[in-house]
């Protein structure tokens, strides 16, 4: 373990069971490929593990109404009719799968696991890379999401601790589920910075959208231009969420790690590399020492690249909580020799993204300059 930090880490096999199919882009493999990557390289070991355990309907229903909950156990067991299944969300993309409940109130029983641990000092901060399911909605599955784990947790830690939580969604696509959970709550804060809904799922996420009534300003989107790339998006990240937290000044930070932000993500148009995704969860750890006495959880989400990207990058967000350097240099020859035979791309030999096939955006500095002026405007309501 590096220096006194104490970093917990949610895992058991038990999560790859969250799965819509073979073919689905949703694959928690790349659960399996950042846990074995960091193990081989001699940072991750038993101690850090906290196991999850499957959450309470109660707890559920911090967020989740009661007859979503039962229309998704019914599913669960295949008696779920079709007009309920599209009333409760249950379509093509996010669909039925078997023990579907118990398998998705794990993923947020692992988040109260280590949500508990955090607020009672067992563990000074912790990731959840197998969490992160900010689409779903109070009584909706949306978005590849059955509950919402980000949100309960951010209810959970209001409710029990009386704790002011900061929930910062860095995944590309805009974390609708969260946001609407909390519109008019002014204990969590919602920040969301996402590729512009123009043009991609869930269409939300606009700048206007800042809560209402008690939760008004407590829900901030920062919609970036498509082809964004790193030094825009660095710098406007950096810029708002400083405004942000300044202002609000949590007692614990919530953050969801969706690393489709990369130029090579198959569901998304951003152009950002792996200099990005290594450098936001230093970031926000940095914010957590300042504002939050260290205590921060940091989630997993989008991310669809599964061999290229995920595992170098959510290695990332567990080296940093632990204070570790970025990385550079080769790859576990271990871990490599035994994942490539699965692999269709010759797996990446360094930490270095190679940068294959990355084309600069001709419209960069027209881009950078849009994505600076929302930026700004944003900083301005907290000044």
């Amino acid at each position: 373990m590096m220096g006194d930090i104490k970093t917990g880490y949610v895992y058991s096999n038990e999560l790859l069971k969250y799965r819509f199919g073979d073919e689905h882009p949703f694959n928690q493999m790349r659960l399996k490929l950042t846990t074995e990557l960091l193990e081989e390289m001699g940072s991750l070991d038993q101690h850090h593990i906290i196991t999850p355990e499957i959450a309470s309907e109660e707890t559920l229903a911090l967020v989740h109404t009661y007859d979503y909950i039962e229309a998704i156990q019914h599913a669960s067991r295949g008696i779920l009719s079709d007009i309920e299944a599209r009333k409760y969300g249950l379509d093509e993309e996010t669909s039925p799968f078997k023990n579907m409940h118990q398998h998705s109130a794990r993923i947020v029983g692992g988040a109260l696991k280590l949500a508990d641990a955090i607020m009672t000092g067992k563990v000074d901060n912790g990731c959840h890379l197998g969490g992160g399911l900010h689409h779903s909605l109070p009584g909706k599955a949306n978005g590849f999401c059955v509950y919402n784990d980000v949100a309960v947790t951010a209810a959970y830690l209001s409710e029990k601790y009386d704790a002011r939580v900061l929930c910062i969604d860095t995944d590309a696509h805009h974390g609708d589920g969260t946001q609407w959970s909390f519109y008019t709550n002014p204990n969590v804060l919602n920040y969301s910075i996402h590729e512009t809904g123009k043009f991609l799922f869930p269409g939300t996420g606009h700048y206007t959208e800042r809560g209402k009534e008690h939760g008004y300003g407590h829900s901030v989107n920062l919609p970036l231009e498509p082809f964004t790339e790193d030094d825009s998006f660095l710098e406007c990240f950096k810029t708002s969420i400083s405004a942000v937290i300044e202002a609000f000044r949590p007692d614990i930070i919530l953050s969801v790690h969706g690393v489709d932000l990369h130029y090579l993500d198959p569901l998304t148009h951003m152009s950002c590399t792996l200099q990005s995704l290594y450098q936001i969860p230093y970031i926000i750890q940095q914010l957590a020492e300042r504002y939050t006495d260290g205590k921060v959880l940091m989630f997993g989400g989008g991310g669809y690249n599964i061999w290229d990207v995920v595992p170098r990058a959510w290695a990332h967000v567990y080296l940093a909580l632990q204070g570790q350097p970025i990385q550079s240099g080769p790859l576990p020859g271990a871990w490599i020799n035994k994942w490539q035979p699965y692999s269709s791309e010759p797996l990446p030999p360094t930490w270095t993204d190679e940068c294959k096939n990355y084309q600069s955006v001709p419209r960069a500095k027209e881009i950078s300059k849009k994505n600076w002026e929302r930026t700004q405007q944003i900083c301005s309501w907290f000044e």
